[in-house]
């Protein structure tokens, strides 16, 4: 399949791009057990939060292998466009698709960016994105993108890792995330050891950068109101949502 026809890959994206490029076989079920079953109540609470209704047309951006595109289609019947930059995480996504009959025709799948998005203004009803702000270069220009392709009236959901609040939780985390995640990480393979070391660092430099005040305002500023953060987990996971307003999110 062809490279998305954007801008030059930033050395941001770069990095993202091969550090998921070995992940796709084990992606599922390491991230819940490593998670210790944690991340599979963030995914159910953002599919929640989307508010999606059958027949409705949903893009879920850094769709991975496309666990939320999947769990998006089977609690509400909507049809769901999937996109990633990796191509190696599309092709797993394409391949559990082939193993459940009941998703063939309700889930597609493309390679693109989210900072530029090949789809036309307001053409989804839902739009959802999971992991994704650590790895682009602009946050606001990333979210006003895509607020772009929402309709007015649509919902925006988002998952992505947070800091525990509190004292105890936040240094229980961060020694899991710095010793305990590359560890675990290890007995999977190399490339879930690299994840492991670089996860850590990568949430607590996102979050001081772009606290939650900020990132709520950020929402805001891309033209959604009604915008919900949920903590989970201590904080350790957030879920944010909000409906897009009547006005172009790209005046």
């Amino acid at each position: 399949m062809p490279q998305p026809d954007l801008e030059p890959v930033s050395s941001r994206k770069q990095h993202a791009l091969e550090l998921f490029a070995g992940l796709p076989r084990h992606y599922d079920a390491a991230g819940a057990v490593l998670s210790f079953g944690q991340e599979l109540r963030w995914r159910r609470a953002l599919v929640a939060a989307t508010g999606a209704e059958p027949n409705q047309r949903v893009l879920d951006v850094a769709t991975g292998t496309g666990l939320v595109a999947r769990a998006l289609a089977r609690a509400s019947g909507c049809d769901v466009v999937g996109v990633d930059q990796s191509r190696e995480m599309l092709a797993r996504a394409r391949e559990l698709i082939a193993r459940d009959p009941s998703l063939l025709g309700k889930i597609t799948f493309r390679e693109a960016y989210a900072e530029r998005l090949p789809y036309a203004d307001g053409e989804f009803d839902n739009v959802t994105f999971t992991y994704l702000l650590r790895y682009v270069d602009d946050v606001g220009a990333t979210l006003r993108e895509l607020v772009r392709v929402l309709r007015p009236g649509g919902r925006l959901a988002s998952l992505e890792f947070g800091l525990p609040a509190q004292a105890l939780p936040r240094v229980l985390w961060r020694a899991y995330t710095r010793v305990g995640l590359p560890a675990l990480g290890r007995l999977v393979s190399r490339d879930w050891y690299e994840v492991g070391r670089f996860l850590g660092p990568s949430i607590e430099a996102f979050n001081a950068d772009h606290p939650l005040t900020m990132q709520r305002q950020l929402w805001e500023q891309a033209g959604l109101r009604s915008v919900e953060v949920r903590r989970m987990s201590f904080g350790a996971g957030v879920v944010i949502s909000g409906t897009r307003d009547g006005d172009s999110a790209s005046a």
